[in-house]
């Protein structure tokens, strides 16, 4: 993970998968930088209807990444103690710690990493729901789905003590 967030740059002539790549590293840092500052009980704030917080974002993500990344092409997955297919998967139960879920995230990230170095863009796999994709799509997905939450979560930090932004400034 990246130690110093808003570092990681697109480049800017840089190959397809290594772009797509540090596309998704910003996103990811913006993720963790969304927590940083913040006690238990602000991570865990619904701030929303919905009940949106950032800890269960944060889990949502790491469950996310694992199932595309790894599930779909055939690595392993350490073994989830939530059901990822069900509300337990964007919210942090009371027994789970902001660190076990940021640890949880960084071993998710690592391990769709992984796939990253080891497979080419055309590779495939089978999704969840049966469907063959592609490293690319997946890739494109997970960058995508990273950057929509991210900006939940940007929200939802603005709203809790005004923080903004995809890094800190200054």
């Amino acid at each position: 993970m990246t130690t110093n967030p808003g570092t990681v740059r697109v480049p800017y002539t840089g190959a397809e998968k290594e772009s797509l790549h540090a596309s998704l590293d910003r996103h990811r840092d913006a993720v963790l930088w969304k927590l940083d500052g913040l006690d238990d009980e602000q991570v865990r704030r619904v701030m929303t209807p919905s009940g949106t917080n950032l800890l269960g974002l944060v889990k949502h993500l790491a469950s996310v990444e694992y199932g595309w990344f790894c599930s779909t092409f055939g690595r392993e997955v350490e073994p989830l103690w939530f059901d990822p297919f069900s509300e337990e998967d964007m919210s942090a139960g009371p027994g789970e710690t902001t660190r076990q879920i940021v640890e949880f995230y960084g071993r998710a990230r690592a391990a769709a990493d992984r796939t990253l170095s080891e497979l080419s863009l055309d590779d495939l796999g089978t999704s969840w729901n049966g469907t063959t994709v592609s490293l690319r799509w997946v890739l494109i997905r997970m960058v995508e789905e990273t950057a929509r939450h991210a900006g939940h979560m940007d929200i939802v930090r603005e709203l809790i003590d005004g923080g903004t932004g995809d890094h800190r400034r200054g």
